[in-house]
């Protein structure tokens, strides 16, 4: 069986995790890996309807997205996950999930800075808490705590999407995941 692996990309909202991921799945199905994205969005819809945004919820999101990525990896998918998860603790939890079932889990920072997340605004968050209509935005008036050991940290306003997807695939590879 192929060896999976899971891929969590954290950053701010509008940092480019969702477009590295999707660039990097097709590239790995082209290589015919079995890959699934587990997109932060569409969890929240479907795994974690009903969950706020305080911490407590937040550390309920990013634990049952760790569950079922790991859950994939271990059955030989990669499972891309860009997630803000913005608590290092949760993201620790994550991890050693992983670590305790023997499963390879790779962190990578997408380390965009929050002046430019809010010029891209790919979804409006950031010109609807400029606005007063939203609070408790991750990076703005909610915290995130920066991984400190990240497995790689990609500063994507300063390469194409293209180019941060190959240094994902080619730490994968490197590791043996690709």
């Amino acid at each position: 069986m192929t060896t999976g692996a899971t891929v969590w990309l954290t950053g701010l909202p509008s940092a480019g995790k969702t477009t590295i991921a999707r660039e990097l799945a097709g590239r790995l199905r082209e290589e015919g890996r079995r890959v699934e994205l587990l997109d932060g969005d569409e969890i929240r819809e479907f795994l974690s309807a009903g969950l706020g945004f305080d911490r407590a919820d937040r550390h309920t999101n990013v634990q049952r997205i760790g569950f079922v990525a790991e859950l994939l990896a271990r059955n030989g998918v990669t499972a891309l996950v860009p997630v803000i998860a913005p608590y290092a603790d949760s993201r620790d939890a994550v991890r050693g999930r992983h670590e305790a079932n023997g499963t390879p889990y790779v962190e990578v920072h997408v380390a965009t800075p929050v002046e430019v997340c809010s010029v891209r605004d790919v979804k409006g968050l950031y010109a609807k808490q400029a606005a007063g209509e939203l609070t408790g935005l991750t990076g703005v008036d909610d915290p995130y705590e920066e991984p400190v050991k990240p497995d790689l940290r990609i500063e994507s306003q300063d390469q194409t999407v293209q180019e941060s997807a190959a240094a994902v695939h080619a730490l994968l590879t490197e590791r043996g995941l690709a």
